[in-house]
């Protein structure tokens, strides 16, 4: 009997060890990154859709950072999730994992809308335009809100797609033999270089989307989600980066890789700035692709390389980020717009104050939230107990 605990214990010791904290670190580090592009971007004046507009017709300079992230912080947190799919899923029967996925991702992404992402909608609808549901019924308008706050929340109802298909990928792949070819190409000399010929995957993700997208059609909504270019960093997250010898070798390349992605990344920004920086004109262009993928390649080195550790700040942040992107946009949302609109604060101070209050509400807000049994459920798919 006592063999089997220290059996148990032993085990439970290997798991932990074998824990890979800078996965763990990057994904909460990417969030917080998607907090502050949120608040530039709720007053960017590049024509990028959602925000409420910027300060005047000059330049605004800090609109710089969306350049900076857009190419690259979204489908990295997609190549993080195919990652820990795989992890998961070494773990887990395909059946509990999935019941995970629709508990913590569909969720919120439909019941959370009507509890809490429709105060998001009341005032992503005054963004727009006071008038703009004036005619409409009441109960109605409750609905569109719900309908409008998504947000952020694509990002959500895209992966339980991703993940619903994963299962289909799977059940074709039964013997897995698709992810041991991906291994074993790194068995042996791995050349980093044949990783950033994969971002030919990225352009051609970008060339799917639609370039004169009709007002009447659905094709701004698809835009928006990228379903196919955002379904391939997380198949390649799942198939090639999952492989240990795959991360070694952008661990070792990292600064290398980080040296040429900002310097892609600064000619993009000197060479772009002012266009509006989600249109797919903009988002196939070859050097965009090139910096965006060579970023995210960048960033899983630099932090496997020098951030494969954890305290208690950086475990708190493991286990909250998600919470907190889910809360944040209405944070961003309603008092973006209160300020925008019912005060004269200088842009200066509306930008400070904005910054600090998103940082600071969000995570209190997802505290708040996980102390209330049915609203942790509905609203950040946490178990109800």
């Amino acid at each position: 009997m006592s063999d089997n605990i220290f059996s148990e214990e032993k085990q439970a010791c290997t798991a932990l060890a074998r824990r890979k904290h800078w996965i763990d670190n990057l994904r909460w580090v990417t969030v917080m990154l998607v907090l502050l592009y949120h608040v530039i971007y709720f007053f960017n004046n590049k024509g990028v859709f959602g925000g409420i507009g910027g300060f005047g017709d000059g330049p605004q300079y800090q609109d710089v950072v969306m350049y900076i992230l857009y190419p690259w912080f979204m489908p990295l947190l997609f190549l993080l999730a195919g990652i820990g799919s795989r992890y998961a899923l070494d773990k887990h029967s395909d059946k509990d994992w999935f019941k995970a996925r629709t508990r913590k991702l569909l969720v919120p992404a439909t019941i959370g809308l009507l509890a809490f992402q429709w105060m998001t909608g009341y005032f992503n609808t005054h963004v727009a335009g006071n008038d703009v549901l004036a005619a409409v019924p009441q109960p109605v308008k409750y609905f569109l809100w719900a309908f409008s706050g998504i947000g952020p929340l694509w990002f959500v109802q895209d992966l339980w797609l991703f993940s619903l298909l994963l299962l289909l990928v799977r059940k074709i792949d039964g013997n897995g033999r698709f992810y041991n070819w991906c291994g074993k190409m790194a068995e042996g000399k791995l050349d980093v270089g044949w990783l950033i010929l994969l971002g030919v995957l990225f352009w051609i993700g970008e060339r799917a989307l639609v370039f004169n997208p009709r007002p009447e059609s659905l094709d701004g909504l698809y835009n928006l989600y990228k379903p196919f270019f955002y379904l391939i960093p997380f198949l390649l997250g799942y198939f090639v980066f999952a492989n240990d010898k795959v991360q070694s070798a952008v661990r070792k390349a990292w600064i290398p890789l980080m040296f040429f992605a900002v310097a892609c990344g600064t000619l993009l920004t000197v060479t772009t700035f002012g266009q509006d920086n989600t249109l797919p004109q903009y988002l196939c262009k070859p050097l965009n692709c090139i910096y965006g993928w060579l970023m995210c390649l960048a960033m899983m080195g630099w932090f496997a390389a020098c951030f494969d550790r954890t305290g208690k700040f950086a475990g708190y942040m493991t286990r909250s980020s998600y919470g907190i992107y889910i809360v944040h946009y209405l944070v961003v949302a309603s008092l973006g717009y209160m300020m925008k609109i019912h005060t004269t604060l200088p842009p200066v101070a509306i930008y400070v104050i904005l910054t600090v209050a998103v940082f600071t509400l969000s995570p209190l807000l997802n505290e708040a939230i996980s102390r209330i049994p049915f609203l942790r459920w509905c609203i950040l798919g946490k178990k109800r107990h």
